[in-house]
């Protein structure tokens, strides 16, 4: 009689978002409940849920609650997952290869129709995008998708998120530089892959838009890793042979497209290079490029920082592998 009472609806006003934990008994979801003020009381209600065999019936996830709901309709969307919300955050540089089967586990579909939607045959025309799949263009950022969203319509609202973030003026900056918004794209995507820091994206763009414009080969450590289709802390001279037109060790100009998604900085930063001299650049330990413009100045840099990859190697030598997120220095 009491729960009969007391099980009629929330306190308050408006929406509230609760995460009821993978795995959680009634007991945590109804402490979650309370402390968000959709139920009032939270051993009634477990007592209640109980009473209605919802005890064992939750599905876990983040869900937007109306605050003042009858109890009975709250056990129905714990039950039913109705106002499940389902995150996703793309970091800026992932490709698709990382994307796919993130997007697939919190969407709850097979990665079969991720793996279609990123080769949608309309988006990849209303884009323009002269490759198979739309890579690059799945733009990094948070997304909340509700239960029930298909591969397909999430697919569409992050390229959405793209066409929104790409300005208009934009475009004239494609004129200027004789070049199309895939080959920006392409572009960005290197810069996102190599930059460690911000300052940096506007020179890696233009040592990269150098050696086009002398017709030097890129040689960009990141394509070739997108071409082995796995990261590698390092890129070996073994790697290099590999037979892909993203290998652009073998292939002159930029690859057929973007091998990551780039983020809006790298974006500015392809549209708008730095007005230097450079064509060749080595990392340091601490992040940092050193940037020449002759290929003996180069070979002085490489040594210099390998000497610094040597020391940090010596302090690491019970893993013997560089800080995560900063490439030893290559061939560039």
């Amino acid at each position: 009689m009491v729960i009969a009472m007391l099980a009629c609806r929330g306190s308050g006003t408006g929406q509230v978002r609760v995460l009821i934990p993978r795995g959680a008994t009634l007991r945590v979801a109804a402490e979650s409940l309370a402390k968000a003020g959709v139920v009032q009381n939270a051993t009634a209600f477990r007592l209640y849920g109980m009473m209605r065999g919802s005890d064992r019936s939750i599905r876990a996830g983040t869900y937007v609650f109306k605050r003042g709901m009858r109890w009975g309709d709250v056990l129905d969307d714990l039950r039913g997952g109705k106002g499940l919300e389902h995150a996703i955050t793309i970091p800026e540089g992932w490709s698709l290869i990382q994307i796919v089967p993130q997007l697939a586990r919190v969407l709850e579909v097979p990665v079969d129709s991720v793996e279609a939607a990123v080769r949608d045959t309309a988006l990849l025309h209303a884009l323009d995008v002269p490759t198979p799949t739309l890579e690059g263009y799945l733009f990094p950022d948070t997304y909340v998708f509700p239960d029930g969203t298909t591969a397909r319509a999430a697919v569409h609202v992050m390229v959405d998120r793209f066409q929104h973030v790409w300005q208009p003026a934009w475009n004239e900056r494609l004129q200027a530089l004789a070049m199309s918004r895939h080959d920006v794209m392409a572009l960005a995507s290197i810069v996102e892959r190599e930059a460690r820091l911000p300052e940096e994206r506007p020179v890696i763009a233009a040592v990269y838009l150098n050696r086009l414009k002398s017709g030097m080969l890129l040689q960009a450590d990141p394509t070739v890793q997108y071409a082995l289709g796995k990261h590698v802390a390092r890129v070996l001279y073994k790697d290099l042979e590999i037979d892909s037109p993203y290998n652009t060790y073998k292939h002159t100009g930029l690859p057929p497209g973007p091998i990551a998604s780039p983020g809006r900085p790298s974006i500015v930063a392809a549209l708008n290079p730095a007005q230097v001299p450079y064509t060749y650049f080595v990392a340091h330990p601490d992040g940092h490029h050193e940037f020449t413009t002759s290929f003996a100045a180069h070979s002085i840099a490489v040594r210099g920082a390998r000497r610094e990859w040597d020391s940090v190697a010596a302090l690491h030598r019970d893993t013997m592998r560089a800080p995560a997120g900063v490439t030893p220095p290559g061939r560039r």
